[in-house]
């Protein structure tokens, strides 16, 4: 397990929503409006990751509109509202890119997990080992659309209320079950399951599919899978965390944890945070890579950079402010800062341009070569998955025998 003091390979993702994290970047001259719902929009968006050389790209998603209120839709109609589906935007982009690594977001409150562990093990094949899963936990907005079940109603302010608490608790512990399944179900097929050989009439070894027999509060599931065993073995498992119980998620479920510090201090902190529940948890022998999340607004001086948002929050109507820290700078100042987070235990960071493309170029064209410079940041693409990319083994089937998985 990483300690907070020996700082490794830098590593650098985005995170693209729509036209970008600001509500007012859809009205950029540069912006794209017209064509946010079209794969090539998409597809422009990962090969410009790409040629920066980012390790992956998370794409956004959710299961009702994008609403400036955390508890209910809002009536806006100055800001984007809609976005096409990420793993379906994810395994369109994924036949045009390489590289780099593809993470669409999949909520697990009012899906089935074994829908979206054929749909990441689909991706995982589809671009031959490049696949991850943002695991999300649903908002209070998103329930009305789904009445299978009754769930608690609450606001921010509501977050301390006992109830609440219960509810939220309930709604991770859920998640962590959810996680649970799709990682054996991905195990569920052995590697080498498929014969394929015609001559004997074999297409597949039986005796390398497994059920899982899960039983918990939320799930029964059987298996196996539909899908064979993704070439990853495991696609990546990612979690955004603001807070404890997120955290826990994070540590007990994840590869990568994504977080949200506002300075160093704070970022050491977080850090031991999860490090002391990924112990807790029994995986300290394992890599949990924890990311630093940054909404990002770059220009050629930290003066004009600060006069774009403030151009931007004009055109919103309001003082723009995230869940993450909203840096104005250059990316020169970027770059010490990342450096500097990365002393207090960080090993990556997810950045969130403001503004797509400006900020996404910033990223790509700016920040990356400054990294670069300081010798802290890959020239090319090394070979191999993005589980390799990242460090992590791929790991074997937990259902296949001892000689099977020497083999």
């Amino acid at each position: 397990m990483s300690t907070p003091h020996t700082p490794g390979p830098l590593h650098l993702a985005v995170a693209l929503d729509g036209a970008g994290w600001h509500p007012a970047a859809w009205r950029e001259p540069e912006a794209r409006p017209g064509e946010l719902f079209t794969a090539r929009y998409w597809s422009d968006l990962v090969a410009e990751a790409e040629a920066g050389l980012l390790d992956f790209v998370t794409i956004e998603d959710a299961l009702a509109l994008q609403s400036s209120r955390f508890d209910a839709d809002d009536t806006r109609t100055d800001q984007v509202r809609g976005r096409l589906d990420a793993v379906l935007i994810a395994s369109r982009v994924a036949p045009l890119t390489r590289h780099i690594g593809l993470i669409p977001t999949a909520t697990v409150t009012h899906t089935e997990p074994f829908h979206v562990s054929k749909a990441i093990a689909t991706l995982d094949h589809i671009s031959l080992g490049r696949a991850g899963w943002r695991a999300r936990v649903s908002r209070p907005v998103e329930n009305a659309h789904f009445g299978r079940r009754e769930q608690v109603p609450f606001t921010v302010e509501d977050l301390d209320r006992p109830d609440v608490v219960a509810a939220v608790g309930e709604s991770f512990a859920e998640a962590q079950d959810f996680v649970e399944v799709v990682r054996r179900l991905w195990d569920s097929w052995e590697d080498g399951a498929e014969i394929r050989d015609a001559a004997t009439d074999r297409f597949i070894d039986r005796d390398k599919l497994h059920y899982i027999d899960f039983v918990g509060p939320g799930f029964k599931v059987r298996g196996p899978s539909i899908v064979p065993r993704p070439p990853q073995g495991q696609p990546l498992v990612t979690v955004l965390a603001h807070a404890t119980v997120p955290y826990r998620l994070g540590a007990r479920t994840a590869d990568v944890v994504y977080v949200t510090p506002r300075d160093h201090d704070d970022a050491r902190a977080i850090v031991t945070e999860i490090r002391a529940e990924q112990l807790a948890a029994g995986r300290e022998s394992e890599t949990v890579h924890v990311f630093g999340d940054l909404v990002v607004l770059l220009a050629e001086s930290t003066a004009a950079a600060r006069d774009r948002k403030a151009r931007l929050d004009e055109l919103d109507g309001a003082e723009y402010a995230a869940d993450a820290l909203v840096f104005t700078g250059t990316a020169a100042d970027l770059a010490d800062t990342l450096q500097d987070w990365q002393r207090a235990g960080l090993t990556g960071f997810r950045l969130r341009p403001a503004a797509v493309p400006h900020d996404l170029h910033a990223i790509t064209r700016e920040l990356v070569p400054e990294l670069q410079r300081r010798g802290v940041f890959r020239t090319g693409y090394p070979a191999g998955s993005l589980r390799t990319r990242l460090g992590l083994p791929r790991p074997d089937s937990r259902y296949a025998t001892p000689a099977a998985a020497a083999s």
